[in-house]
């Protein structure tokens, strides 16, 4: 929704924007690609090609998400529009593709772990010469990597925000099982160190919540470019408590930790999907290092 109402034209706002906002739609975001690593876009084997007053799509994407809902009716596809007179960040295209248009492919869902959809699921496409009006390429062909950078942002920011309040429950939970629960004879969050493991997860969440609302009030002053740094750091940091999190919940609850009687092995599902998910961690790193040497006067040099 974000994407259509920061780039899209009038005419696309009306057609999928509004119905988008009142929930009588799903979008489904397609970038990702099963054969190459999508953590830098400029990888992309998926053309989408301009003929006339049309343009043309091939192309494989997974883990495209929100796939699984009944109510999908429209895929942003991501792909390379060749132009040697621009740079490699301006040969990219976004695209709004029905899904009912002829040479979509439905091919398969992809569960996380074998087994979790949320949130509705994550899918596999396949796009053989998809022909759509030229009016459905989102702000003109060639700024699709632009655009990702300005979506991809304030989706982080969304990401986090589910991390906190997933690990507040899961911290939730350990404590309710660890004070309800005895074992030889004491309660279980009395045992082997565990109220200092409950006092490091209250500090994490804490310390994630309030990075996260520190970026989030950069973003509103200067922009996501602006926040780039704190953008990255919160990527890193909001995944990994909540796994860290969620494995100690898990271990106060024994077998009950790691069935679905409980929220736990969702939550840890969602923890390890997300330290891949937009940017696996080391991507993010290197990005927070390269932005603190530059802050500093320095440029990373690549090996001779």
């Amino acid at each position: 929704m974000e994407l259509i109402w920061r780039y899209g034209t009038d005419a696309q706002r009306k057609q999928w924007l509004m119905p988008l906002l009142a929930g009588q739609i799903r979008s489904v975001f397609a970038m990702t690609e099963p054969a190459v690593a999508s953590s830098d876009a400029t990888n992309m084997q998926a053309t989408a090609v301009v003929e006339g007053d049309e343009i043309v799509l091939n192309g494989r994407k997974w883990w495209s998400s929100g796939l699984g809902d009944p109510h999908a009716k429209v895929a942003i596809f991501m792909a390379y529009t060749p132009n040697p007179d621009l740079g490699r960040h301006s040969q990219h295209s976004m695209v709004l593709v029905p899904l009912d248009t002829p040479g979509v492919e439905i091919v398969r869902m992809v569960p996380v772990f074998g087994e979790y959809d949320a949130p509705h699921g994550h899918g596999e496409l396949a796009f053989h010469n998809v022909r759509v009006p030229i009016q459905n390429v989102i702000a003109g062909p060639g700024r699709g990597f632009e655009i990702a950078q300005g979506r991809l942002g304030p989706g982080r920011i969304h990401h986090c925000m589910r991390c906190i309040g997933a690990a507040e429950a899961a911290l939730e939970l350990a404590v309710n099982r660890g004070m309800n629960r005895t074992a030889f004879g004491r309660q279980i969050l009395s045992l082997g160190g565990n109220y200092e493991r409950v006092a490091d997860c209250r500090v994490a969440i804490d310390q994630a919540r309030l990075l996260t609302l520190h970026t989030a009030s950069k973003m509103d002053r200067v922009g996501a470019k602006g926040a780039m740094q704190e953008i990255a750091a919160i990527k890193v940091v909001a995944p990994n408590v909540l796994q860290r999190v969620v494995d100690f919940a898990i271990q106060i609850h024994g077998g009950a930790g790691v069935s679905n009687d409980t929220l736990l092995t969702g939550f840890h599902a969602q923890a390890r999907s997300l330290r891949i998910a937009d940017g696996p961690d080391e991507v993010h790193k290197e990005a927070i290092a390269k932005l603190e040497l530059a802050r500093r006067g320095f440029s990373r040099r690549k090996p001779a």
